[in-house]
């Protein structure tokens, strides 16, 4: 079933003829069995449905240790083997990846989202996996790098794996944020344990098949099943790196503990993210973008926007434009690509997202489409959601939601945005809506973001696998993507040797001449621009 918002914020249904998400069973199967473990079983549920999905065995800390073992024996033959003959399984998962519709399914099934976002996913490995496979060889090898005395000393700079990586993906994006951070991983030569969210595991799990049938040795990417606080130390305690794709609270407890052993981490975390409607924007181009930057995945992506700030001279009839593009969004679930937006997945961003609502209308926020939580559709459903005249006191104002809702704001000037813009702890991605493109840039530069739009909601930078991405402030460290992507997953090792002129005096010249000897050379290479 699909339904849609009228004119007047009601929403109404329509027949779909899409069949309700499912797993081929025999898949289900395999996918379960490939699961073993020493903990406590564990049952998931669809969240488009509430109905029962799948029961597997989670693992122990005495499994993780297992896994580490396993992912180090098969790390050693793996660093040995050249950055092209690595990216031999990549080249071929692209193809693997487009053609498997049964993918989608699992994507679908474990989240609630549309079959339009989960076929982005899949877009999203498939273009990292080729991007890596085509460049990480160049990204890897060695460069040459001045020597102490030119000629006479040869340096070169060397990019060693780290060993194995720990891996903790969420459930938003099940198969973007895991395998597009396993990919550079293993590609840089090491091995990898990977903690999904237990409420994607089977995700997790048919990418690891594909990847095998791909040519990737087993051992290389092992996955163990657990709550954080049963399995998320010992992955810190047993890892050479740690990657994590989540809130800032459980990433500020990573960074500390990883900290500890000296080791170190990626962070991909919360997001507060605004975006700026500049008096020139293409109103209705600027109002189909905001609709799909807010409410894409029902907003459960760390990039979509939250605040949006909006040129005084041109708000009220862009507001409106955006309220007809929000109520005409279609809610739904089933395999069809005739609905936008799915469900949210779980209990608690349910509860985030009515708590929000609740107390924004409680303290005076005007609810202008949307607002309402939608049970005869599934249990976790709720409308798109626009909120206008929030204020500080307000839990939306400046917490993040993680949900389908959007607070609008008037803007007088350009300084004005920016600064609203800034005011937050968090520094994940932003949009900026112009005419203008010297102008978007000139904005986008004063913006404390990871990632800035211009004519797009998070897209164009996001897609843009030549170019790092990533937080700033609370938002996290480190990048994926492009060449600092997989250069996060190494260790820096000069080489250097020297040859005929050491550092030692000649014989026959004393310590003291030896001194006057090097400032004299020094002089005339910084004369002659040698050095």
């Amino acid at each position: 079933m699909t339904t849609r918002t009228d004119k007047t914020g009601t929403t109404t249904s329509t027949a779909s003829n899409a069949p309700s998400t499912a797993i081929a069973s025999d898949v289900l199967a395999r996918l379960i069995e490939s699961l073993s473990g020493g903990g406590p079983d564990v049952s998931t549920a669809e969240p488009a449905t509430g109905q029962h999905l799948a029961t597997f065995r989670t693992s122990t800390a005495g499994d993780v240790s297992t896994a580490f073992t396993a992912a180090r024996k098969a790390q050693r033959s793996w660093a040995a083997t050249s950055p092209r003959q690595r990216a031999k399984p990549f080249l071929r998962l692209h193809d693997l990846v487009l053609a498997n519709e049964g993918l989608i399914d699992i994507v679908q099934a474990e989240t609630g989202k549309s079959r339009n976002s989960a076929f982005e996913e899949t877009l999203d490995v498939a273009g990292l996996a080729l991007y890596y496979g085509r460049h990480a060889a160049k990204f890897l090898a060695p460069r040459r790098r001045a020597g102490a005395i030119p000629l006479a000393t040869q340096t070169r700079e060397l990019r060693q794996p780290k060993g194995v990586v720990g891996i903790i993906s969420p459930w938003n994006y099940p198969l973007s944020l895991g395998v597009c951070d396993i990919i550079p991983a293993l590609l840089a030569g090491n091995a990898v344990v990977h903690k999904p969210d237990t409420q994607t595991v089977l995700t997790a799990l048919r990418a690891r098949e594909l990847l095998i049938e791909a040519g990737l040795a087993p051992g290389l990417w092992q996955i163990v099943v657990g709550e954080p606080e049963t399995v998320g130390q010992p992955i810190i305690d047993h890892a050479d790196h740690i990657c994590f794709t989540g809130s800032t609270g459980a990433g500020r407890k990573i960074a500390e503990a990883a900290a500890s052993r000296l080791i170190g981490c990626t962070l991909e975390l919360g997001g507060k993210n605004p975006m700026l409607v500049l008096d020139d924007a293409d109103l209705n181009k600027a109002a189909k973008g905001a609709a799909r930057a807010c409410f894409s995945t029902a907003g459960q992506l760390c990039l979509s926007t939250e605040r949006l700030y909006i040129a005084n001279t041109i708000y009220d009839e862009f507001v409106r434009k955006l309220v007809d593009e929000t109520r005409s969004l279609r809610l739904g679930k089933g395999t069809g690509f005739d609905y936008d937006i799915g469900t949210l997945t779980s209990q608690r961003q349910f509860d985030n997202v009515e708590r929000h609502v609740t107390d924004a209308r409680k303290h005076g926020a005007t609810v202008l489409a949307g607002g309402r939580p939608r049970a005869d559709l599934g249990p976790y459903f709720y409308e798109p959601t626009i909120l206008e005249g929030v204020t500080p006191e307000m839990e939306v104002h400046s917490n993040e939601t993680f949900g389908p809702v959007v607070s609008l704001y008037r803007i007088h000037s350009d300084n004005e945005a920016i600064r609203l813009a800034n005011d937050t702890e968090f520094g994940l991605n932003a949009s900026i809506w112009t005419s203008s493109t010297s102008r978007g840039r000139r904005v986008a530069e004063r913006i404390r973001c990871g990632t800035v739009n211009i004519n797009e909601g998070y897209g164009s930078a996001y897609a843009s696998n030549d170019a790092p991405m990533g937080g700033m402030k609370a938002s996290g460290q480190g990048r994926r993507h492009g060449e600092h992507g997989i250069l996060e997953y190494t260790e820096l090792q000069t080489i250097a040797s020297q040859h005929v002129v050491g550092f030692d005096p000649p014989p026959g010249v004393s310590t003291e001449q030896n001194a006057t000897i090097l400032a004299r050379m020094y002089r005339l290479m910084k004369m002659f621009r040698i050095k």
